[in-house]
């Protein structure tokens, strides 16, 4: 019997423009993937990303946004709103994606398998917004972490991850 190993590449999208992107795409990247929302108290984490995606990029990294509105209500705009949002605001430029569900029964298979590879404090479910994952080049999950922990502090493990 054949033992396949799910990775990052056997996932699809809906980009926040529309369309499915395959996350075959980022194959030989480091991805962290990010559940945001514009009206969090995480919500100013969004520089910090960009900073890490225009310092870190040439290099390999690729930073994915998937607004959820599960915590609180604090993603409630339309696709449109929230990338309007996040350029006027922060300068989002790396790949955000449509809003999904992170948790329950209509969670997205991506964050199906994230929790899968990382339980968090809550036994797998995602605890709030802006909890993020790690990936390494070969598509597997390296490292989660909580909405607590910044973009900046994250760095060294991201650094380490494009070395390897």
């Amino acid at each position: 019997m054949t033992q396949t190993t799910t990775s990052l590449s056997d996932f699809t999208a809906e980009a926040l423009t529309g369309g499915e992107v395959s996350l075959a795409d980022y194959e030989g990247k480091v991805v962290l993937i990010v559940n945001t929302a514009s009206e969090c108290g995480f919500t100013p984490q969004y520089a910090g990303l960009e900073q890490l995606w225009k310092e870190l990029g040439d290099q390999g990294l690729v930073v994915l946004g998937f607004p959820s509105d599960q915590f609180g209500h604090q993603e409630p705009g339309t696709e449109a709103e929230i990338a309007e949002f996040c350029q006027r605001n922060y300068g989002v430029s790396f790949p955000m994606f449509a809003k999904i569900d992170v948790n329950g029964p209509d969670t997205h298979p991506l964050y199906a398998w994230l929790k899968r590879e990382t339980k968090g404090l809550l036994g797998g479910a995602i605890k709030w917004n802006f909890t993020k994952f790690l990936v390494g080049r070969d598509g597997t999950v390296l490292k989660r972490y909580a909405s607590t922990t910044t973009p900046e502090d994250i760095r060294p493990d991201i650094e380490r991850a494009l070395a390897a």
